[in-house]
């Protein structure tokens, strides 16, 4: 038997396979297809102090080999999930990190405060990139100051693990992966979707309502990778990699790249099961290649 157990930092993964918020819902979404408990642990979508409705439609575009999305963050907010969700998904048999997100310092703080108070949620990645909403996101991650700023004061609100999730839409994604491990992080994860933009040429217009989008899927692979590998060798905290993984091949590239746990989003959208299908794809390819613990394999290259 292969030894998928991983680590990020005082967190036990039984497996280093996640999800990416946003693309896995609140877990519950997927119960039909995905056991749950077999995943290392799921990301729930971006969280926020008020209800977000989000941006208007339409709002998703396929790409050649991905997609671009300007959602914005819808979600009913984090008192929503603390009363109606949370219940739900506790003791569900793997790790549940929540997406924090929001327009002020403030308000990551605030939910931060709300959602220390279930005992079940070990973990929360804070998102300080994404590339969809007018306030907040990407504003906070595309700097070194303005990355510190947000960690520094959810650190003194959230007393267990802290993720931080990065923006490549940066000059040195290594420079604000510094920051935030100077600041508290005790994570990090990396990419989030690069800035992209798509024409309807025939009304002559953007296709997305908000003119540009993040763009995710194998296309941004590469990127990601590099940026893994980079950023794994410049910090001493745990780094989680994603972007472009819809395979075990995939998955293995950014963990020998130093991911010590990657995320699968878009390939969940193709295909409900990708995230169970990696998980026995990775244990075979172990198998076959003579790997007793994935953590032999991590950061190798």
């Amino acid at each position: 038997m292969v030894d998928l157990s991983t680590r990020l930092g005082n967190i036990a993964l039984k497996n280093p396979v996640l999800t990416a918020s946003g693309t896995f819902g609140f877990g519950l979404e997927y119960a039909d297809f995905v056991d749950l408990g077999r995943l290392g642990g799921f990301i729930v979508k971006g969280t926020t102090l008020e209800p977000r409705e989000g941006n208007p439609y339409p709002r998703m575009a396929e790409t050649p080999s991905g997609m671009l999305n300007a959602v914005g963050l819808q979600n009913k907010g984090v008192d929503h999930f603390i009363e109606k969700i949370y219940p739900r998904i506790a003791g569900c048999g793997s790790e549940v990190i929540v997406n924090v997100s929001g327009k002020s310092v403030d308000d990551y703080v605030a939910v931060a405060e709300k959602l220390s108070a279930l005992e079940g949620i070990h973990a929360i990645e804070l998102n300080i990139s994404c590339p969809n909403v007018k306030q907040g996101g990407m504003a906070f991650g595309t700097t070194c100051e303005g990355a510190s700023s947000v960690v520094e004061a959810v650190r003194k609100a959230w007393p267990r693990h802290l993720m931080v999730k990065l923006s490549p839409n940066v000059t040195s994604i290594v420079d604000i992966a510094k920051a935030v491990e100077a600041s508290g992080a005790d994570s990090v994860s990396l990419i989030n979707t690069l800035l992209g933009m798509a024409v309807d040429i025939e009304r002559r217009r953007p296709v997305l309502s908000t003119v540009t989008g993040g763009l995710s899927g194998p296309a941004v692979k590469p990127v990601a990778v590099r940026m893994v590998w980079q950023v794994s060798h410049a910090v001493s905290i745990p780094v989680v990699g994603l972007g472009g993984i819809v395979n075990e091949r995939d998955a293995i590239e950014f963990i020998m790249a130093g991911a010590s746990a990657i995320q699968i989003g878009t390939a969940n959208f193709i295909n409900p099961a990708a995230t169970i299908d990696i998980l026995d794809g990775i244990t075979a390819w172990c198998e076959n290649h003579g790997v007793e613990r994935i953590s032999d394999i991590i950061g190798i290259i």
